[in-house]
């Protein structure tokens, strides 16, 4: 059959053959019931992309045109020798992962062969995909090929006696992706297989049960290791400690108490880390061509003009490949971001129990990639029901040693984008985490007169006694030499700053303060003495290239906006315990020179004079009623609406996202008929700097 057509001009016959090629592909995706979206076979798509839209994608076919070398249509089941002949069953598009090519014939035949037909296409590439993910298993699985030997002999197994569509484990795939997408319990799930199982014909393989379904499954499952752990945080029961019972400083028991004190068997451990190797997921990432393609894309996709729009274009990634020219010249080495955070697992906010997951991004991908969930690699798990605190260190070990192999010496790892292997190496970029657990992991006391760990001894702060912690007030010093605030004398308690920004110490100098600290680590934590501001030398300080970083530990934004606007509005409305203009405040404000705040005190009740930020019932009331009655486009937020109490006046329920879009978009529309000018204008500027750092690209000289 001539195909020249689609790659010839794009004409009548064109436009004519490509809508009678269109119309075919929607009429079989409509007989196979594979739902509404089409993958688009032009020169960018590719085949790998999903559209619902038909005009989309024939606009895509006329712009771009074919995908290249689209003559012989192998995905769907076609031979090379056989064009003329699997024209009928793969002429048209079915909605299937990793499909490359499709045409249309000029012959027409009835919907039941193309129902047919479509089905035995559907066989033929579900059969590959499987094949394909059998050949990524098999190197996983080199020392035990039993193992392996078993999944190969579920893929061969028919789902029962003259079944040609579905295997044993094809079917228990499809039944367990069903389970996990929709929530469904293992109970419910077990009596669902049970009834498949007595409707499919005698002498069926399905299995009967959840827990057999997962012992299929099982060998497909991210491999992880099961480390104890001392209840105290002390150590890890791993080489040297790797059969003790306890340690010998703290004398804690490694393993729970059996009821029956003569009973020889072992309780299980009191304190488990789950860690899950990074390398086999990186391996992973690699052997599929389309994520392999992503990790060089910010050397080939990105816009390079000089804003920022990747981490990229930072220049601590420009340092690195300066420092380190081998790493630095091969774009596939990856740049991982570490993320952790306390989590209740129970989901009941009466539990007191911190478990602390460890997670990994990957800063090669593009940025509407780097925070989806299919690339946040999950590599521990601490359990609780304590947080680790201080000794989280403990904890990092494993993961260090992988980081310090992935850096020093890399792993071979097959790049299926190019169909080569390579050696890849992997440098940790940075940490990003909320505040407290940003001095767990670098190791610095932060509540303290010195708790700002970027000026370290040169922060200045006072002591608040009445509100019972530290003001740290000398933030005028990072303004331009002539702004008007350093002048300001009445507004910073009388005092001048003619002092310029510290000086930032650098990685080497950092660490050459704390490289001599030795720590033991474990419960109960003793504090360092007084004056002394490093709690430990963090483990980060074992990898060869942490010194030379400029930025190692970074806040994350999202905490920052939740608690700036928690203050905000806190402070606005006067919400109880949310509120920073309370009787404690005022009194420390007394003690600096604000004599017009004073608070007043008749018999038992103290009242407290009304200031710029002070609103009366009916404007904390237009507050309320303002963000009440907006409406907002579908996904932008939660329904802000649902979120005011009008009764209380306050917002309840929150959500990190809308706390982000409240403060960069919908605060000052807001606020904008109250409060006086200044007031209003400081609040505006705030929102848009919060608004601004969270653009898409950001120009550095905005911020200078």
């Amino acid at each position: 059959m001539d195909r020249s057509w689609m790659y010839g001009k794009r004409d009548f016959e064109f436009m004519s053959r490509l809508d009678e090629f269109i119309s075919h592909a929607v009429e079989l995706q409509r007989l196979c019931g594979d739902g509404e979206q089409l993958l688009c076979p032009c020169s960018v798509c590719k085949n790998r992309i999903k559209i619902s839209s038909v005009s989309e994608m024939r606009r895509h076919l006329i712009m771009k045109g074919f995908k290249p070398d689209y003559s012989v249509w192998i995905w769907h089941g076609e031979k090379d020798n056989d064009c003329h002949a699997s024209t009928r069953a793969i002429n048209l598009g079915i909605n299937v992962d990793n499909v490359d090519d499709f045409e249309i014939d000029d012959v027409s035949y009835s919907n039941k062969e193309v129902h047919k037909d479509a089905h035995v296409m559907y066989k033929n590439v579900e059969d590959k995909n499987i094949d394909r993910m059998m050949d990524d298993l098999e190197n996983d699985f080199l020392e035990c090929p039993e193992i392996f030997q078993g999944l190969v002999s579920d893929n061969k197994k028919p789902l029962y006696p003259g079944c040609s569509k579905y295997t044993r484990l094809s079917a228990v795939l499809k039944l367990y992706t069903l389970k996990a997408g929709n929530g469904w319990s293992d109970k419910s799930f077990t009596a669902l297989v049970k009834l498949l199982s007595d409707m499919l014909p005698e002498g069926n393989e399905l299995p009967t049960n959840t827990y057999r379904c997962k012992k299929i499954l099982c060998p497909l499952a991210t491999n992880y290791q099961k480390i104890h752990a001392c209840p105290q945080d002390c150590i890890l029961y791993r080489k040297n400690y790797s059969d003790l019972d306890e340690y010998p400083r703290c004398k804690s028991p490694r393993y729970k108490l059996k009821e029956n004190p003569h009973s020889r068997k072992k309780g299980g451990p009191v304190k488990t880390l789950w860690y899950l190797p990074i390398i086999p997921k990186f391996k992973r990432i690699f052997a599929n061509p389309k994520d392999a393609e992503y990790m060089v894309w910010h050397q080939n996709g990105r816009n390079k003009d000089g804003k920022l729009r990747h981490v990229a274009d930072a220049s601590q990634w420009r340092n690195i490949d300066r420092d380190f020219s081998d790493f630095g010249r091969e774009p596939r080495n990856l740049r991982l971001g570490l993320c952790t955070d306390g989590i209740n697992p129970f989901g009941t906010l009466s539990t007191q129990h911190s478990t602390w997951p460890i997670m990994l991004v990957i800063y090669n991908l593009p940025p509407w990639l780097t925070t989806k969930s299919k690339y946040i690699l999950l590599t521990m798990l601490i359990s609780g029901p304590k947080q680790p605190g201080n000794d989280i260190d403990v904890y990092l070990a494993p993961l260090i040693e992988d980081l310090k192999l992935l850096w020093d010496v890399g792993v071979e790892v097959f790049d299926a984008a190019s169909g080569s292997r390579f050696q890849i190496h992997a440098m940790l970029y940075c940490t990003i985490n909320d505040f407290s657990a940003y001095g767990n992991l670098s190791g610095y006391r932060l509540k303290t007169d010195k708790g700002y760990p970027v000026c370290g001894d040169d922060t200045e702060s006072e002591w608040l006694e009445n509100s019972g912690k530290y003001s740290y007030s000398g933030g005028r010093r990072f303004l331009e030499l002539g702004h008007a605030y350093r002048k300001r004398k009445k507004a910073f308690y009388g005092k001048i700053e003619r002092r310029s920004a510290p000086l930032f110490l650098s990685g080497k100098e950092y660490h050459e303060k704390v490289k001599n600290i030795n720590t033991e680590f474990g419960k109960p934590y003793i504090p360092p003495l007084e004056g002394v501001y490093h709690t430990k030398k963090s483990i980060f300080w074992d990898l060869p290239y942490w010194e030379h970083l400029s930025v190692r530990h970074c806040i994350d934004v999202m905490h920052v906006e939740k608690n700036v606007f928690d203050s905000i509005i806190g402070t606005l409305l006067n919400i109880p315990n949310k509120t920073k203009d309370g009787v404690k405040a005022r009194y420390d404000m007394v003690a600096r020179g604000r004599f017009e705040v004073n608070p007043i005190e008749k018999g038992k009740r103290t009242y407290l004079p009304p200031t710029c930020t002070t609103l009366s019932r009916d404007e904390k009331m237009a507050v309320c009623e303002s963000l009440k009655g907006l409406k907002v486009p579908y996904g932008y937020s939660s329904n802000i609406s649902r979120l005011v109490s009008m009764k209380d006046l306050k917002l309840v329920g929150l959500k990190s996202h809308d706390y982000h879009v409240l403060l960069t978009q919908l605060l000052p529309v807001a606020i904008r008929s109250i409060l006086p000018k200044h007031v209003r204008q400081v609040i505006t500027k705030l929102c848009k700097f919060f608004n601004a750092i969270n653009s898409k690209d950001i120009d550095p000289e905005t911020f200078g």
